[in-house]
């Protein structure tokens, strides 16, 4: 099996005690922290959202059920995978599930390699999902950092322009456009022009889309 970094939480919620601690010791065998709730609506008030890892829910539990957490949870814009476990499994509660964002939905008596590779594959996207919105972050902090006009010199380059070509529509000298380009590489951490493209690509016309 694969090793996941930074060791991941597995937020575990089901009302059976006896499910929570044979799952808790299936799932700390591949190197997964766990945090076990009984109370699906304490866990909805109390869990670490900044978190990285991924919820397993019981979908039927006395009070609030496991799809009602669900919803809760998408529309608080919680990002952890979420993989469902029912012992009472319909098409209709796995459509549901998978329309309020599970990432997988398990029958009991579940499979432990099934859940194990589950929840390792949603951790995993958990952790790319949160370094790109970590690298997305740090590279508007840096967008943010051009002056006006190396903002207008990044237009050009990305533009296709030449240093002399920009210079001209710019009224600046080929040598100052390539002082200002070297800026923008520094400042934008671009390795590449074609980085420097992308970078502008993600922030400005997303922008514009948005």
């Amino acid at each position: 099996m694969t090793t996941i970094p930074t060791s991941p939480l597995v937020q575990l919620v089901d009302d059976d005690a006896a499910v929570r601690e044979a799952l808790g010791l299936l799932i700390g065998t591949v190197g997964l922290r766990v945090q076990a709730w009984a109370d699906p609506q304490a866990f909805v008030d109390q869990f670490d959202r900044e978190a990285i890892g991924a919820i397993v829910l019981d979908v039927r539990m006395p009070g609030l059920g496991g799809i009602a957490v669900l919803e809760k949870l998408q529309a608080a814009g919680v990002d952890q995978p979420v993989v469902m476990l029912t012992g009472h499994g319909t098409v209709e509660l796995c459509r549901r599930a998978f329309k309020s964002g599970a990432a997988e939905f398990l029958e009991k008596p579940v499979d432990d390699q099934l859940l194990l590779d589950a929840l390792q594959q949603a951790v995993r996207q958990h952790v790319r999902s949160r370094q790109r919105r970590r690298a997305d972050r740090d590279a508007r902090e840096r967008f943010a950092t051009l002056s006006a006009r190396e903002r207008e010199v990044l237009a050009l380059i990305v533009g296709g322009l030449t240093n002399k070509e920009a210079g001209r529509a710019l009224g600046l000298s080929p040598r100052t456009v390539e002082t200002h380009r070297a800026h923008l590489f520094e400042k934008l951490a671009a390795p590449s022009l074609a980085q420097l493209i992308r970078h502008y690509a993600e922030l400005v016309e997303g922008e514009g889309a948005a």
